[in-house]
């Protein structure tokens, strides 16, 4: 893997969000070491190979392709370019190379724009017989040669408090993989009810995220 990598943050308030550990799924000891109270989970899955596999499957991820493909309608997608850090840019062996220039705004050949940090949504989720509206927020952006993907954070009026990240990356022997690494917790008392059910509506979708971006899946 080689080239230059940048990393775009979120960085305006995040007063809207109802965790604590903002960022937490950027390293990966956060399965072994969670926040107090949190579940981690982190599972992978090869999805093909080749150059032009990668790229439609980025293309897919960076559209929120995991989670239509998996049933989840997002909606109130709004892009926020006010709270944007453009990162800073490594070369290979990790140096810093200086501050990255601005991130031009993407869009898939069907004019859908990327996701891009900042960016909020709301997914309607399935938990037992109910859809519940979920709130999240794209807090960082993942843009290198061989790895691209984004994770968010839930907002308040969530059923969890949680972070999801889930990463496409292009492996030195061609192969691709989707990577899925997540903390999450029942949001408050409100939902202590409904714990079981949001739990397993978790293993399910988690099981179906790593499926979405499979050639056979529509829309990947």
């Amino acid at each position: 893997m080689t080239g230059p990598r940048r990393r775009s943050t979120a960085t305006g308030s995040d007063s809207a969000l109802n965790y604590a550990s903002v960022g937490a799924t950027e390293s990966p000891d956060v399965v072994v070491y969670p926040p107090k109270g949190f579940r981690p989970f982190q599972s992978s899955r090869r999805i093909g190979s080749g150059d032009e596999r990668f790229e439609l499957a980025s293309r897919a991820l960076m559209t929120w392709g995991i989670h239509r493909n998996s049933g989840i309608a997002v909606t109130d997608i709004t892009r926020d370019a006010n709270t944007v850090y453009n990162g800073i840019e490594f070369d290979p062996a990790g140096r810093p190379l200086g501050p990255s220039e601005p991130a031009e705004e993407l869009f898939s050949p069907e004019g859908v724009p990327y996701v891009s940090a900042g960016t909020t949504a709301v997914m309607q989720l399935r938990i037992g017989p109910f859809t519940v509206p979920a709130p999240v927020k794209v807090v960082y952006v993942i843009d290198e040669p061989d790895r691209v993907g984004f994770a968010y954070g839930t907002r308040h009026g969530h059923p969890s408090r949680a972070e999801q990240l889930q990463y496409v990356t292009r492996e030195e022997d061609g192969s691709v993989w989707l990577t899925i690494r997540s903390i999450s917790a029942p949001a408050g008392r409100k939902w202590g009810p409904t714990v079981t059910a949001l739990r397993l509506a978790q293993r399910h979708y988690a099981k179906r995220f790593l499926t979405a971006l499979h050639p056979t899946r529509a829309g990947s």
